[in-house]
């Protein structure tokens, strides 16, 4: 019998995904919604921040997978069925995680931006570089992907410390965990790369106080949720030069608003949340793999518990 898979996303073409999905399962049609017909036997969902209303067209639904890492568009939906919902984990993601958040720390600790500025300017600017293990990195959050940037950023020479909710211990990682640990994290942190999951408890988790506490010009990175930082505040130091530097891929409202003075903030880059992506060619075979498992009565890898948020 043939069944069908539902893909819903604003952002991801579905035809790298159907033909990557239906190669690996040929009893399965990967369908978009306005392609689902009266004959579809809608049993799984692929899907990335769907509309309002999505899910109870579907009741018949036995696995929702989120296009992603993160499932804060998902929890406190009225129209999610008792089903499970899991999460892509794939390894090309993390790589291409790390790879963005390696650019973004290197940008700083290089001193790219003062040499960016001095060219627009037409003046030649020299800065002694500093080597890596001076510079004070700090990645806040150590699941899987803060996990694996934080050991690349260690191996790439860098002093790096981790903040955690629970304790993590990672080699060459100084580890911190808890809400006490927080602030004097922070104020060692030179650079932070902020990788935590939107939850309520790290909703605005970076608001004034804790952007006071980094050392002043320290430079940070956000390639989380927009929602974990307090927008507000985060453009109010980097006004007034507490903050030297943000690179951003992630804001409160997506697109970021036209006229938003993070635009227009020198000492900002913006990038349009792109920091890692979904890879069809290697995310679909955990995806055929997890279907397998529901088939055969088996829960599926990365379940997400929504009442956590992660």
């Amino acid at each position: 019998m043939t069944e069908t898979l539902v893909f819903a996303s604003a952002v991801d073409p579905v035809e790298p995904w159907r033909a990557a999905l239906e190669a690996l399962l040929p009893d399965v049609r990967v369908r978009t919604p306005d392609e689902i017909g009266p004959g579809d036997d809608v049993r799984y969902a692929l899907v990335w921040k769907p509309p309002v209303g999505f899910f109870a067209r579907h009741p018949g639904l036995r696995l929702v997978t989120i296009l992603g890492a993160g499932a804060d568009a998902l929890v406190g939906r009225d129209d999610l069925p008792d089903v499970p919902v899991a999460r892509l984990s794939d390894p090309e993601m993390a790589r291409m995680m790390t790879h963005y958040v390696l650019f973004a720390v290197l940008r700083y600790a290089r001193d790219i931006p003062a040499f960016e500025a001095a060219q627009r300017a037409g003046r030649w600017h020299y800065v002694h570089p500093r080597e890596a293990r001076e510079i004070r990195v700090g990645v806040l959050g150590l699941g899987e992907l803060g996990g694996a940037a934080a050991l690349e950023l260690a191996r790439q020479g860098f002093s790096v410390a981790g903040w955690s909710r629970t304790p993590k211990a990672l080699p060459g990682i100084a580890c911190h965990a808890g809400p006490d640990a927080l602030i004097p994290f922070l104020a060692r942190s030179e650079i932070l790369v902020v990788m935590l999951p939107l939850t309520p408890e790290t909703r605005r988790l970076i608001g004034a106080d804790a952007i006071a506490a980094l050392p002043r010009g320290a430079k940070l990175v956000n390639v989380s949720r927009g929602a974990v930082i307090d927008e507000a505040a985060l453009v109010a130091a980097l006004a007034s030069g507490h903050l030297g530097g943000a690179t951003l891929d992630v804001f409160e409202t997506e697109p970021l608003a036209e006229g938003h003075p993070l635009w227009t903030m020198e000492n900002v880059l913006v990038t349009p949340h792109l920091a890692s992506v979904a890879i069809p060619a290697s995310a679909a075979r955990q995806i055929a793999e997890n279907i397998r498992r529901v088939r055969a009565g088996q829960p599926p890898e990365h379940r997400v518990d929504l009442a956590r948020g992660y």
